[in-house]
């Protein structure tokens, strides 16, 4: 089996949702968030096969919502992450759970921090990715870990290191 074939084998099954007309002046988002997940699931050697999520690319209106639902944060971020449901038989699909990316958030921090869109797409794809696979920043050496991962699954996609000028709390929303 060849590299290439051994990497698409481990790559979940990613259903991008594009409820935000917004996501239009991002023609390859969707690209980009596939390739993101694909990446950090070979990166990590993550046992995804066969498993699905979804990427709900939506507004800053959506996110704030779900975030005042589920964290009791009214206000929007750039990204969130849900853990799946419980399946209810083996023979499902198993969920690896969602990801909801908010475009003007996304958009903001990429021109405040002077990135280019794709790149803090792609960034805060892999960041909800492992947040999924169960990774967290809420402890000072988590946090250390995650951010390392990022910076290595990113590098093997092209892309500079988010937290060299930037706080990882601008990222953590």
């Amino acid at each position: 089996m060849t590299a290439a074939a051994i990497a698409k084998a481990s790559a979940p099954v990613v259903d991008v949702i594009v409820e935000s007309v917004l996501w239009d002046a991002a023609p390859d988002a969707e690209k980009a968030v596939c390739r993101a997940v694909g990446e950090a699931a070979h990166a990590l050697g993550a046992a995804v096969d066969g498993r699905s999520l979804a990427v709900l690319l939506t507004d800053d209106a959506s996110s704030r919502r779900l975030n005042a639902q589920w964290r009791g944060l009214d206000k929007p971020t750039n990204v969130l992450s849900f853990p799946p449901a419980p399946v209810a038989h083996e023979t499902a699909t198993k969920s690896l759970g969602d990801i909801a990316i908010a475009y003007e958030t996304t958009a903001r921090e990429a021109q405040s921090e002077d990135k280019a869109f794709l790149d803090h797409l792609t960034h805060l794809t892999v960041h909800g990715f492992l947040h999924l696979l169960g990774y967290d920043h809420e402890a000072a050496t988590q946090a250390e870990q995650m951010e390392q991962l990022e910076r290595a699954i990113l590098r093997r996609l092209g892309i500079a290191d988010p937290y060299l000028t930037h706080s990882a709390e601008e990222v953590r929303g």
